[in-house]
């Protein structure tokens, strides 16, 4: 007997809905859960628009995106860092965050800097005493290279020209040392041998005027078996390891500056095509144009200080020599150079030990000697300098008032002394590139008005302050 379909398809068909919807199988998985149910629920929303109305659509929409993620996986990739290629809230991919190939080598790059800078600082501490040397030694070869340059020209060989011109500039250097220092050695005993009676004199003006009873012998004892006496000498005595080692300093600076000012006064054409070698043809013309101005300026600076120091020498010997003050000869050379390579002050410095040597012969010596450097100073500041000075410095004295003092802060005495011919080789410098006009002739240029302007400029402002000129008062 032949199966029945019941017997053959056991499960029925599901009922079909009131929609002609299939009803869903009741076997289905409990844990699809909600989304299960909103799949199957889709297509009758979609089939009976007017059941679903306004939410059929919102429902069409619901089915179509995705369906939410569990808490914590997928909702916060986006925030909290998902692996590559894990999707976004809006459905895009998120890309992890890598650092730029260009931070790396910046960092190096900044490092490598600091670190070039800070040992190019130390190197430049370490090395400024050399460095002030060569610049001496540089403005010295530019002193002497007029010489020098002559000298070859003529036909001698550069070496021996600057040789000989450097001996005999050492020659006088030491005849000067030597002569000042014997005069200074023999001031001082002859002060000491003369201390008992300087001190008889003060000791007799003291009891007479203050009515004190004072000796000498008393004053003797005093002084030597004072306490400030005996830590005076125990600091000289400890310090003349100092001095000895401040002396072989100075020397082995000295030789430096010689060495170094020797090789650039021999080499200087070797220097400059050195130098030149690795500059434009357009550039080479502007360095060598500098080169020679800075030896204009600078031998032209030590040529007229040389030359007035020789006149301050005469005019002060013949002073100290009238008036019979010890030594003259080498007071005379020590006011000259003082005063003149030590610009503004310099006289008043080298002033100073005329004076005292003058006052231990008469104290009204040290007077005279004084109002003879002040008005000295002034003949030289307003006649005999500007003639001198015009063809090769051509510096305003307040410009090199300024130069010596900004000089003085930044290299001292060094500074002082090179400061003037640097400014000047500075201004004639840029005065090539300033182009420079006509003054018109107007009397406020010179710095005074006509009396018949200033006259008529008063006549036609009361005029115009009282309104008689026809313009109404104050107008134009």
């Amino acid at each position: 007997m032949a199966p029945t379909d019941e017997t053959q398809n056991p499960s029925p068909d599901p009922e079909p809905s009131s929609h002609g919807a299939p009803r869903p199988d009741p076997t289905v998985d409990a844990a699809a859960g909600p989304a299960a149910t909103a799949a199957a629920a889709a297509p009758t929303a979609a089939d009976d628009p007017a059941a679903a109305g306004v939410g059929g659509t919102k429902a069409v929409r619901s089915a179509a995106s995705p369906a939410p993620a569990a808490a914590g996986t997928t909702a916060g990739a986006g925030t909290t860092g998902a692996p590559a290629g894990s999707a976004g809230p809006t459905g895009a991919p998120v890309i992890p965050a890598r650092m730029p190939r260009w931070l790396p080598r910046a960092m190096v790059l900044g490092l490598a800097l600091y670190a070039c800078f800070q040992l190019g600082s130390w190197a430049f501490h370490q090395l400024i005493g050399l460095l002030v040397n060569i610049l001496i030694a540089f403005f010295l070869a530019l002193a002497v290279e007029p010489a020098v340059g002559r000298m070859a020209a003529r036909g001698m060989r550069r070496g021996l020209a600057t040789m000989l011109v450097f001996l005999g500039v050492l020659v006088v250097g030491v005849g000067f040392v030597v002569l000042l220092g014997s005069m200074l050695a023999g001031q001082i005993v002859s002060m000491v041998d003369d201390l008992p009676k300087y001190l008889d004199s003060l000791i007799n003006w003291s009891n007479q005027t203050f009515d004190t009873k004072l000796s000498r012998v008393a004053v003797q004892d005093s002084l030597l078996r004072s306490e400030w006496l005996r830590k005076y000498v125990e600091n000289s005595a400890s310090g003349v390891l100092d001095v000895s080692t401040t002396v072989l300093g100075g020397l082995f600076k000295l030789l430096t500056i010689f060495l170094f000012s020797f090789y650039f006064a021999a080499d200087g054409p070797r220097l400059r095509r050195a130098l030149c070698s690795v500059l434009p043809p357009a550039k080479q013309a502007e360095v060598l144009r500098a080169w020679e101005i800075a030896v204009d300026k600078t031998g032209g600076y030590i040529y007229s200080r040389g030359l007035m120091a020789l006149f301050s020498g005469l005019a002060h010997f013949v002073l100290l020599e009238f008036l019979g003050v010890p030594y003259a000869p080498a007071l005379a050379v020590w006011v000259g150079l003082v005063s003149q390579f030590l610009p503004t002050i310099g006289t008043y410095l080298a002033g100073a030990l005329p004076m005292l040597i003058a006052f231990t012969v008469a104290p009204w010596y040290a007077l005279w000697v004084l109002a003879f450097v002040v008005v000295y100073q002034q003949f030289e500041n307003y006649l005999l300098q500007p003639k001198l000075t015009a063809r090769t410095v051509d510096i305003h004295p307040a410009v090199a008032f300024g130069s010596v003092v900004a000089g003085t802060a930044l290299l001292g005495a060094v500074g002082a002394l090179i400061a003037i011919p640097a400014v000047a080789t500075l201004q004639a410098f840029l005065g090539a590139y300033v182009k420079r006009y006509a003054v018109t002739e107007d009397p406020r240029v010179h710095g005074h008005r006509r009396h018949g302007e200033m006259v008529l400029a008063r006549v036609q402002r009361a005029l115009r302050a009282s309104g008689r000129d026809g313009t109404p008062p104050g107008g134009a």
